[in-house]
């Protein structure tokens, strides 16, 4: 389902836009997938075990040096930069134009040998995504999506999340769990809320790398996501493709959701799954939320900075709070 709100008209060429992303994706995954091949220096990142490699900087790199060519006046939020602001007479024009870059999305994957990862870009308009690209280098395809305007394939075709759930599956969905880096064990709602999710669905993947699971979303190949205080920097791109290809999105207590990077991280957590499954995961979610909220005052339970962990990717530099999008 394309998105039923209004579209924003930003002042730029989304069709233009979307090649300089995918171009930049792709020479991205082109990079990383050739260091694949060589030891990796792996460095720890932050206080909550989360890691950092050279490959991860030098995708990021090539991806921002590729953005500004195009686009010097738009703002570009990092995984491991942070926030670059837009430079020369453009950046005013700009300024409600905020790009969005994971460059390898799944690091932690990466650190082990294990070939699951992504690379992410978003383009907002003040903090509405409005076009979305993952690229898998491991599979050399990508995925792309403009707000309602539809998700595409890798073959440019596109890309309809189906209404039926695959033969065996509607009973026992395929689910994917992602949460942020620094939610604690301590934390009153995570625990609860997993375990509620896992006994009411056939698997509960944790991939490490949400954009992954949101292609699968996309493509049918599993029925929902439940995110927990999950990353900023990569869940524009995803959230918009899926909901682009037909996935229908709802906060974690059952109310109205719409991915913004302007949402602090105790109210970023969400469901997201094909229509039919929708409502049936709410009532899990809710009810699971319920007893936590009533001690915390909110759902998102004990205030942490954003990374993600489970199906999430890695924490960095821009992982944090609320995004101002002001100068």
């Amino acid at each position: 389902m394309r998105s039923s709100s209004p579209s924003p008209a930003p002042p730029v060429d989304l069709a233009k836009a979307r090649r300089v992303a995918v171009e930049a994706a792709e020479a991205a995954g082109d990079l990383l997938r050739a260091g694949m091949a060589r030891p990796l220096e792996i460095r720890p990142k932050g206080t909550a075990g989360d890691v950092v490699t050279e490959l991860d900087l030098a995708a990021e790199a090539l991806i921002l040096r590729r953005l500004r060519a195009v686009y010097p006046g738009h703002r570009v939020i990092a995984e491991e930069s942070g926030v670059n602001e837009g430079t020369g007479t453009a950046a005013g024009a700009d300024a409600g134009l905020v790009w969005l870059v994971d460059p390898l999305d799944g690091t932690n994957n990466v650190a082990i040998g294990m070939p699951v990862y992504a690379v992410g870009l978003a383009l907002c308009a003040g903090p509405v995504p409005v076009l979305g690209v993952v690229h898998d280098p491991v599979t050399r395809r990508t995925w792309s999506a403009v707000r309602g305007e539809g998700a595409r394939g890798p073959d440019g075709a596109p890309l309809r999340l189906a209404a039926a759930a695959r033969a065996g599956r509607a009973d026992n969905p395929v689910l994917a769990w992602t949460q942020g880096h620094e939610v604690g064990r301590g934390d009153p709602v995570v625990l609860p809320l997993r375990t509620a999710v896992e006994a009411r669905c056939g698997r509960l993947l944790q991939l490490w790398a949400p954009l992954v699971a949101w292609v699968m979303l996309a493509r049918g190949d599993i029925d929902g996501i439940v995110g927990y205080r999950p990353e900023l920097v990569d869940l524009p791109a995803g959230a918009l493709l899926a909901k682009e290809a037909g996935a229908e999105f709802r906060a974690l207590d059952g109310g109205p959701y719409e991915p913004s990077i302007d949402l602090p991280p105790a109210e970023r957590g969400f469901v997201a799954a094909r229509p039919a499954l929708l409502e049936r995961l709410l009532e899990t979610t809710a009810q699971a939320c319920r007893p936590a909220a009533a001690g915390t005052g909110s759902t998102g339970g004990t205030e942490g900075t954003g990374g993600s962990a489970g199906a999430g990717g890695s924490g960095g530099a821009a992982q944090g709070g609320r995004v101002r999008l002001t100068r």
